[in-house]
C-alpha cells in the first residue's frame, strides 16, 4: 500500500482545499492521472499521481482544507490484493463500529449516525464513500465524465487577499533567504523581428510566432551552458536540474500571478513552444492547471513588455536560484559597425542567487542570451 499526499505546488502554498475527487475506491489509476482537484490561493489545480495502483480509500472529504503533505488517499500497488494487505491495527472489539477517521468526520458534518451506514470497506468498515452514499448526495467519488465539470472557484475580496498574502509570504522568504544580485543587458532585436516577419508570412494568425517564443527558447538554450542558474537550492545545497522547465509568469485576470512550467523548453521547436505557451496562458487564466506544471519549473521568466516598463528587477521564486526578465521592445539609439542608428531593442535582466553563482557567470549568461537572439534561425 502507498499514500497519495497533497503536494506542495509552490513556495507560496501551505495548504489547499480539496474541491473534488475524480476517482473512487477500487479504481485502477495510472502514472500521471489526475485524481483530485485542489484549490490553492491562486487557482484550482488538477493533482496528479506518479505511481500506478488501485485506490483503496479516500481519506479526505471535499470542501476540506488540509495542509501540504496530508495523506489524501491510500492505494494498493498493482498486483497487491486486499487479502495480501496487512490489517492496520488490531480488529475492534465486538460491537465497536469500524469506520475510518475521514468517514467519521464526514458523518458528523452531515449529521448522519454512522451506525446506520452500511460499510463496504475491508471487514465491513465504513468508508468515506459509504457516508456520501448514505447522505443521498451525488457521490463525490464517481468516475469523471468527459469533460470533467470543474467546481466553481469564485474570485472574491477574501480570495484576492489570500492570494496577496501567499505571494507576499513567498517573496518575503525569497528576500530573506536569497542573496540576490542583478544584471541588465540591452539586446538588439532587428534580426529577430525581421526573421519573425519572414517566418510568419503565409501562416494563419492562429499559428504565428511571437517574440516571446524566441525569447523563451533563447533563455532555455543559454541555460544549458550555465547550469548554476537552472535548479533548486534545497537543504543548504544547490541541486542543478538536468531538464530546463521554464516557469512562465502569467498575470491572472482577478489579480496576482502564477508561474506554471513549460517543460523541456530547450528541446522543442519554436512552433510547438508557441502552441504550448498559448495553451498554458489560457489554462492558467481559466484555472485549469496540473500540479506538475506548478512544481516543476527550474527557473522563471517574466515579461513585462506589454506593460511598457523598460526593465525588470525580479524576485527569485524559491527554491529556484534565478529569474530572467524582459522589458518592453523600444527603438533606441544603437551603434553597429561604427554607425549610429536607431534599432528595436529590449532590456533583458537576470536576478540570481549569490549562494550558487556570481556576477561573472551571470554576465556570461546574458551575453549568451544576446548572441542566441541574433541568430533566430538557429533557435
Amino acid at each position: 500500500m502507498f499514500e497519495f499526499k497533497l503536494p506542495s505546488l509552490g513556495a507560496d502554498m501551505d495548504e489547499g482545499k480539496l474541491l473534488q475527487w475524480l476517482v473512487k475506491p477500487g479504481d485502477r489509476v495510472h502514472k500521471g492521472q489526475v485524481l483530485a482537484i485542489v484549490d490553492t490561493a491562486k487557482a484550482a489545480v488538477d493533482v496528479e499521481i506518479w505511481q500506478a495502483g488501485v485506490v483503496r480509500e479516500l481519506l479526505v472529504a471535499p470542501e476540506t482544507t488540509i495542509p501540504v503533505g496530508t495523506v489524501l488517499a491510500t492505494l494498493d500497488e498493482l498486483g497487491e490484493t486486499a487479502a495480501a494487505v496487512p490489517s492496520v491495527g488490531a480488529m475492534p472489539p465486538a460491537g465497536r463500529l469500524r469506520i475510518s477517521p475521514a468517514a467519521r468526520r464526514r458523518a458528523e458534518a452531515l449529521g448522519i449516525d454512522p451506525a446506520t451506514v452500511p460499510g463496504s470497506g475491508e471487514g465491513g468498515a465504513i468508508t468515506l464513500a459509504d457516508v456520501e452514499r448514505a447522505a443521498g448526495r451525488p457521490q463525490s467519488v464517481t468516475p469523471p465524465p468527459a469533460p470533467v465539470p470543474r467546481p466553481p472557484v469564485a474570485a472574491s475580496p477574501d480570495r484576492n487577499a489570500e492570494m496577496r498574502r501567499a505571494i507576499a509570504a513567498a517573496m518575503s522568504r525569497s528576500k530573506r533567504e536569497i542573496p540576490h544580485y542583478y544584471l541588465f543587458e540591452t539586446i538588439p532585436l532587428a534580426r529577430a523581428q525581421a526573421w519573425l516577419t519572414a517566418a510568419n508570412a503565409g501562416r494563419p494568425i492562429s499559428e504565428r510566432l511571437l517574440l516571446a517564443a524566441l525569447q523563451l527558447k533563447a533563455v532555455a538554450l543559454a541555460l544549458a551552458k550555465y547550469p548554476e542558474l537552472n535548479g533548486f537550492f534545497v537543504d543548504g545545497r544547490y541541486q542543478p536540474s538536468t531538464a530546463v522547465h521554464l516557469g512562465v509568469a502569467i498575470s491572472l485576470r482577478q489579480g496576482g500571478l502564477i508561474a506554471p512550467a513549460l517543460r523541456d523548453a530547450d528541446s522543442k521547436p519554436l512552433a510547438q513552444l508557441m502552441r504550448e505557451l498559448a495553451d498554458l496562458v489560457g489554462r492558467a487564466r481559466a484555472g485549469s492547471l496540473r500540479s506538475s506544471e506548478l512544481n516543476e519549473a527550474t527557473v522563471t521568466v517574466t515579461n513585462l513588455g506589454e506593460q511598457g516598463v523598460e526593465a525588470v528587477a525580479g524576485v527569485i521564486y524559491p527554491p529556484q536560484v534565478a529569474l530572467v526578465g524582459f522589458g518592453a521592445v523600444a527603438e533606441r539609439p544603437w551603434v553597429e559597425d561604427g554607425t549610429l542608428g536607431v534599432a528595436p531593442t529590449v532590456v533583458a535582466s537576470l536576478a540570481a542567487d549569490h549562494r550558487v553563482s556570481d556576477g561573472h557567470r551571470g554576465a556570461l549568461f546574458l551575453a549568451e542570451l544576446r548572441a542566441r537572439l541574433q541568430h533566430p534561425d538557429e533557435l
